[in-house]
């Protein structure tokens, strides 16, 4: 039998997307650029699509790579929402003068082992700091949340934006979040638990790729941020 004094407790479950990959960035960094994605492998939009919840609000960053990346799923023969937002505070970090220049050549020139570009609080010229992407991102899934308490959100963003979401569901630690892998197209689950006096997240699954069994789909897989490579393997 229900306890009438227990307070109610309202699940809102984020499915964050990040968008397909880019092909077309010269090896360079893109941050903020507004370039376009790489929407062509159909069997991994197919297996997205059939994870993802059929009755959800939808949002996508200001930047085209993520609406390319909707249009895909929905192309599968998902039902296309009456609407998605258009979300500027879920876009990458601008990386100001950083962008454009070669990203293998950058990161050299960086302290090894780094899992983003810059230590979370240093800002890039003419740009961003983590903390400045982190700090709109909660703003704006706080803000989320409350208009949509209860209810299934699908949000396609960019690695830097949901290592932030993840940094925020595991407590308030954005540098924890760095240290996920955002594969492209891959679904990020974030639950939040409110309740009268209290919020809490669940992570019940992060960077999940369900097309990743077949090898044929490896190009899927493209670093968010620095990727750190080891000179040795185990078998």
């Amino acid at each position: 039998m229900s306890n009438p004094a227990k307070p109610a407790v309202v699940v809102t479950r984020w499915w964050w997307v990040r968008h397909a990959p880019v092909r077309s960035d010269g090896g360079n960094i893109y941050g903020q650029t507004d370039i376009a994605c790489d929407t062509g492998d159909r069997e991994v939009f197919e297996a997205v699509a059939k994870i993802l919840p059929r009755q959800a609000v939808w949002y996508a960053s200001s930047l085209m790579r993520t609406h390319q990346t909707a249009e895909a799923i929905w192309a599968t023969g998902f039902p296309r929402p009456a609407t998605m937002a258009r979300e500027a505070a879920f876009a990458e970090q601008n990386l100001g003068q950083w962008q454009g220049m070669n990203r293998a050549a950058f990161l050299a020139s960086r302290p090894v082992g780094s899992h983003w570009f810059a230590a979370i609080d240093e800002a890039a010229p003419g740009g961003e700091s983590f903390m400045d992407l982190y700090n709109r991102t909660c703003d704006a899934v706080d803000r989320i949340n409350l208009e949509h308490a209860g209810k299934d959100v699908i949000a396609v963003g960019h690695g830097g934006t949901i290592k932030a979401a993840v940094g925020l569901a595991l407590g308030g630690q954005p540098e924890k979040g760095l240290a996920f892998d955002i594969d492209n197209c891959s679904v990020t689950r974030l639950d939040h638990f409110a309740s009268a006096g209290k919020k809490v997240w669940r992570l019940p699954m992060v960077n999940q790729q369900p097309w990743i069994a077949d090898a044929s789909h490896n190009a899927m897989h493209q670093p968010a941020g620095p990727e750190v490579i080891p000179e040795t393997k185990l078998a």
